[in-house]
């Protein structure tokens, strides 16, 4: 890896949209993967091997604030710098009638959510200067029948994502909100396990269509 090489931080970046984003970034960028499941990082980074490109594999909680600080602190001493990072973990609670959520579904889904953004935005920040760029993921549930604690803590994370990219409009980083298109993912089946995937967008065209738009 060059001086020159861009660096791209995945956060949740096992599988799924993180997992096919960070393919379909490795022939340009070296990926900095972050999940907390080592298994499928490392066949992630087979896959990114296979395409040419390489990675840093980081099996960390993004909920630990002192393993956030720790990563991010390697990044630093490591690199000096990120160029783009790319928020795609989430916590998908189970669909419930808001008088039956459970509190355990609760508590994590704004810790995931919610709570690890709001770490994770002042640490990333100073590695991304003024020239890094920031993707955020939408998918606006809040309010909708059952979507109760998911729906309240993306908006949660929304709302942090927005207030940063209005504040850094004309400063940087560029903050981006994309709401990407329904897909064949493990998150979506728990929400609709009867739902025909077949109509789904494969995760790989969603990133691919994404990564054209940064």
């Amino acid at each position: 890896m060059t001086q020159e090489t861009k660096l791209a931080l995945i956060t949740g970046a096992s599988r799924g949209l993180g997992a096919a984003l960070a393919e379909a970034l490795a022939p340009t960028h070296h990926i900095i993967a972050v999940a907390r499941t080592s298994g499928a990082l490392e066949e992630l980074d087979d896959r990114i091997k296979a395409r040419g490109g390489s990675a840093t594999l980081a099996p960390m909680d993004i909920t630990d604030p002192a393993a956030m600080a720790t990563l991010c602190r390697g990044i630093h001493d490591r690199w000096g710098r990120l160029d783009l990072w790319l928020h795609t973990a989430i916590h998908a609670a189970p669909l419930s009638p808001a008088v039956f959520v459970d509190p355990k579904d609760w508590t994590k889904s704004i810790a995931v959510n919610a709570t690890a953004t709001s770490v994770l935005i002042p640490y990333v920040a100073p590695l991304l200067g003024e020239a890094g760029q920031v993707v955020f993921f939408d998918d606006p549930k809040a309010g909708a029948k059952f979507y109760g604690a998911y729906g309240a803590s993306k908006a949660a994370q929304m709302s942090l994502a927005r207030s940063w990219a209005a504040e850094t409009e004309r400063t940087g980083p560029r903050v981006t909100i994309v709401e990407p298109a329904p897909m064949a993912t493990a998150l979506r089946a728990r929400f609709h396990p009867g739902e025909d995937r077949a109509a789904l967008t494969p995760c790989a065209d969603e990133a691919t269509r994404i990564v054209a738009l940064l």
